[in-house]
């Protein structure tokens, strides 16, 4: 038997390095990586049986889903997206799921859609909360705080700007007029001399400059940074999830208005210290007890829910591989 693990396809402006953070997730449980297999090409993949632990988020390429019969999936951590599910839950989509069910699902939204099409799923969390294995001893946390990608999606003039097209739209649509935004709701609760200190990180570089084994080692390289970090302050999940199983006290920043980004969240929100920001007013509330502003000396303690999750995962993915 193979093993095979994702690997992804960049837009024209950047790639996610979240999405080699939930391949490294899925690596922990193989006794070796024999094929990589591009997450968008599985339905032409021909190259003898692999199995393959299906995680993370499907699909952009619609027509190319379902993976071929060389392809012997785990499904657990799986997402589909409402923009994706009426293409990728077709008759076809429906059958191939349900060949390969019970479906774990990253998020209760993906659970509750599979289940209404009639297949047997359930919420199973994101592999990436089994990430302890890069977990450090305290004695090796130093005093950086990390501010990984917050509010990312409010628009910014680097994004606007990025070519006419983006430009016009967004002069049309108005939210030219809103790219000083994100700056001004950080500043509502993380002190101005945070945002001067802290170490940002972003989570999302420019396509066309990485191959696949630069993505990888930059993926473990922030992994080793957030392992190490006295506290991270972020809106991107596979920064977030990550930091609760390697025990690094973490704050996730919700200020996602809209159905397709909600949606991932799930269940998930459940699991984090979190500040919930409204993007209209730049008002927040938050479910810690912050008192004043995030700053350096802010402590926050991981509620601790992510092990009902973790746990049952580590023991499917061992039971898949060792199964014949």
């Amino acid at each position: 038997m193979k093993y095979g693990l994702l690997t992804y396809e960049e837009n024209k402006l950047f790639y996610n390095v979240g999405d080699n953070v939930q391949s490294l997730a899925a690596k922990q449980y193989l006794p070796q990586v024999d094929e990589f297999i591009n997450r968008e090409r599985m339905a032409d993949y021909r190259r003898g049986k692999t199995k393959i632990i299906l995680n993370g988020w499907f699909t952009h390429n619609h027509s190319n889903w379902v993976p071929s019969d060389d392809i012997e999936p785990l499904f657990v951590s799986f997402h589909v997206n409402n923009t994706a599910a009426p293409f990728m839950l077709n008759d076809k989509g429906v059958a191939y799921l349900k060949k390969h069910q019970p479906i774990g699902c990253r998020d209760q939204f993906t659970a509750d859609t599979l289940k209404a099409r009639g297949i047997d799923a359930y919420f199973s969390g994101c592999l990436t909360l089994t990430l302890d294995s890069y977990k450090v001893d305290d004695s090796e946390r130093g005093d950086d705080i990390y501010i990984v990608d917050p509010l990312y999606s409010y628009p910014t003039w680097e994004k606007i700007s990025r070519n006419w097209k983006t430009l016009v739209r967004g002069i049309q649509n108005g939210k030219v007029f809103k790219t000083g935004d994100k700056q001004k709701h950080l500043r509502n609760f993380i002190d101005a001399d945070l945002l001067k200190t802290a170490k940002f990180i972003n989570q999302e570089p420019a396509a066309g400059r990485h191959n696949d084994e630069e993505k990888f080692a930059m993926a473990e390289d922030i992994l080793r940074q957030y392992a190490k970090a006295k506290l991270v302050i972020t809106s991107r999940i596979h920064c977030a999830l990550p930091c609760l199983a390697m025990g690094t006290p973490v704050i996730f920043v919700n200020g996602f208005d809209s159905f397709v980004d909600s949606c991932r969240f799930d269940g998930i929100l459940d699991l984090f210290n979190r500040v919930d920001v409204d993007a209209k007013t730049g008002k927040f509330t938050t479910n810690f007890g912050l008192e004043g502003k995030i700053d350096s000396n802010t402590m926050v303690k991981n509620l601790e829910k992510h092990h009902a999750l973790a746990e049952p995962l580590k023991a499917k993915c061992r039971e898949f591989i060792a199964s014949n």
